[in-house]
């Protein structure tokens, strides 16, 4: 992810929040806003950025460590998160990131064993329900998105 231009920064920073939370779910979004949209200081604009499909690995890394939870909750529900991105998740403090990737089809057998012991009791039944296939949706002029 290439840093932006001060210009770019300043021009960023100068958009309405309506304004960014419209770049976030653009279906033609300008490549020079992504690495200020995975860093926005709105939970809200990067919760709805973290679900869309076309997230570049190191976007989807950002937002995966990002302090929001929901943030973090829409990473744990994508198709393509890396085995060590799902480990993480696995292993994570929050007990609802847990519930989340315990339903994530790249969960491994030995993941999902170690989900089924989980102290959480929804994290239990979230494993015990296994994989579940998250559908996309793409409303007219914005990008394909999790569901």
């Amino acid at each position: 992810m290439t840093d932006p231009t001060a210009d770019t920064t300043a021009e960023y920073r100068r958009l309405s929040f309506e304004a960014r939370m419209d770049l976030a779910l653009s279906a033609d979004l300008d490549p020079r806003w992504r690495p200020l949209l995975v860093r926005d200081q709105h939970a809200q604009v990067k919760a709805y950025f973290s679900r869309r499909m076309d997230l570049t690995p190191e976007e989807v890394a950002r937002l995966l460590a990002d302090p929001n939870q929901t943030v973090r909750l829409n990473c744990a529900k994508r198709p393509d998160l890396t085995p060590a991105q799902v480990e993480a998740c696995v292993n994570d403090r929050d007990p609802n990131l847990r519930y989340f990737i315990a339903r994530n089809p790249l969960l491994a057998p030995e993941q999902r064993e170690r989900l089924l012991a989980d102290a959480d009791e929804l994290v239990r039944i979230a494993a015990r329900k296994g994989p579940k296939q998250r559908g996309t949706r793409a409303r007219p002029n914005q990008a394909e998105m999790i569901r």
